[in-house]
């Protein structure tokens, strides 16, 4: 397994966070308010140029209503 952020299951992760935020229906700024966190933050996730934790994936997930799962290859 490469130990770097843009490993295959990396750019998965951040294909699904894209994925379900649009089908969602939510923006990005929309999101960043409801982590406390700012739209740029959320930006760079998505982008892949910064990793999420896991208790932000597991909010994210609530907030999209998807199971961890969907996010993980």
């Amino acid at each position: 397994m490469q130990n770097t952020i843009y490993s295959k299951e990396h750019k998965h992760l951040v294909d699904q966070l894209k994925k379900a935020r649009k089908k969602a229906g939510f923006e990005q700024k929309k999101v960043a308010k409801l982590l406390g966190m700012t739209q740029s933050s959320i930006s760079k996730i998505e982008s892949g140029q910064r990793r999420v934790d896991v208790v932000q994936l597991k909010e994210l997930a609530n907030i999209y209503k998807k199971k961890l799962d969907f996010f993980i290859k």
